[in-house]
């Protein structure tokens, strides 16, 4: 069968118009779940600081006389933390022309841009937050860069960088823990271990110790896929209407509470760029993002300097780290 002669289609015609969708898809995964997780609070200097109170060790000797004169306890005195604020942040620029012209899935490019590269900077924070980074002034005095100095700009602490109290690390092959809890240290990385169940139940069994109530345990991919063959988790099920089971462990029953387990794409990674060396047992409540005032992922539109304009999405920000013995980590893991 062929066409017939001069039949006028497609291949010849010039005036066709394109059919290009207005939807525009991305899979780049965008969710935060650690800093979804914690809380949200106000910093207003860049050196941001709280503090942590202890009790007094229980007395099994309290024993008193009828009728004595009380001596006064001691009373501990708060311990005072810090950690400094870092500027992050994403620019978006689009020429008067792209501005002008129709486009397709989407009204406004530089508005589109513009959201692309603030849901670019929510993902560095994540990864900036889980990493193994020490607080850093730069090269600051104050809030004032040291003249004739080089560049080096603000670092906040991360979660790595705090957490000391409740670990388990391949010590045996160089992993050590930070000197201090008061981010100015970073971890040791030792030699890759597999994940296993007693290694989490002896950080549990530790943060129970010191007072912790964890409520979440994040782990990468692969350890999550792990995590699934432990005892403590929660029991496999067949749903009777579809006839699947459910074999994913979304949460842990510890001889301590109960724990949600959430896989994180933000983890640290190893050497071969795998994500989860890290797994992390966190009390939440324990943990906040502290935004220094009106710095809380605002855009600022930035001087023109040609047919372009420019915005600028930026955040500065310091980890607070509110009790770092309410939380603790598996680390030195295999994630792969």
């Amino acid at each position: 069968m062929s066409t017939p002669t001069n039949t006028f289609g497609t291949g010849t015609a010039v005036g066709n118009r394109e059919d290009l969708s207005d939807m525009i898809y991305r899979i780049d995964p965008t969710d935060t779940p650690f800093m979804s997780a914690i809380d949200k609070t106000k910093a207003s200097a860049v050196n941001h600081e709280w503090q942590t109170q202890a009790l007094s060790q229980p007395d099994n000797n309290n024993a008193q006389l009828e009728g004595d004169d009380p001596e006064t306890n001691n009373a501990p005195p708060t311990v005072r933390l810090s950690n400094v604020a870092q500027i992050s942040y994403k620019v978006a620029r689009v020429s008067g022309t792209q501005q002008a012209v129709d486009h397709a899935g989407r009204d406004n490019e530089l508005a589109y841009q513009e959201m692309l590269r603030g849901l670019e900077l929510k993902r560095d924070l994540e990864y900036i937050l889980l990493g193994n980074q020490a607080k850093s002034t730069g090269n600051y005095v104050g809030a004032i860069p040291t003249p004739g100095s080089p560049n080096a700009p603000r670092y906040t602490a991360s979660v790595l960088s705090w957490i000391m109290t409740n670990t388990w690390k391949n010590s045996a092959a160089g992993g050590a823990d930070p000197t201090a809890a008061d981010g100015t240290g970073t971890r040791t990385d030792g030699t890759q271990v597999a994940f296993r169940e007693n290694q989490l139940k002896g950080v549990l069994a530790s943060i129970w110790t010191n007072g912790g109530k964890p409520n979440i345990i994040m782990t990468g991919s692969f350890n999550k896929q792990v995590f699934s063959t432990f005892t403590g988790r929660a029991t496999t099920v067949q749903e009777s209407k579809n006839k699947t089971i459910q074999a994913s462990v979304d949460a842990y029953e510890s001889d301590f509470g109960k724990l949600k387990v959430v896989a994180n794409r933000f983890l640290r990674k190893d050497a071969n760029n795998n994500v989860g060396r890290d797994t992390l047992v966190l009390e939440t409540g324990k943990w906040a993002v502290a935004y220094l005032n009106g710095r809380n992922m605002i855009s600022i539109p930035l001087a023109k300097t040609g047919d372009s304009d420019r915005r600028q999405i930026l955040a500065e920000y310091a980890l607070e780290a509110r009790n770092e013995k309410a939380s603790g980590g598996v680390f030195d893991l295999t994630a792969a």
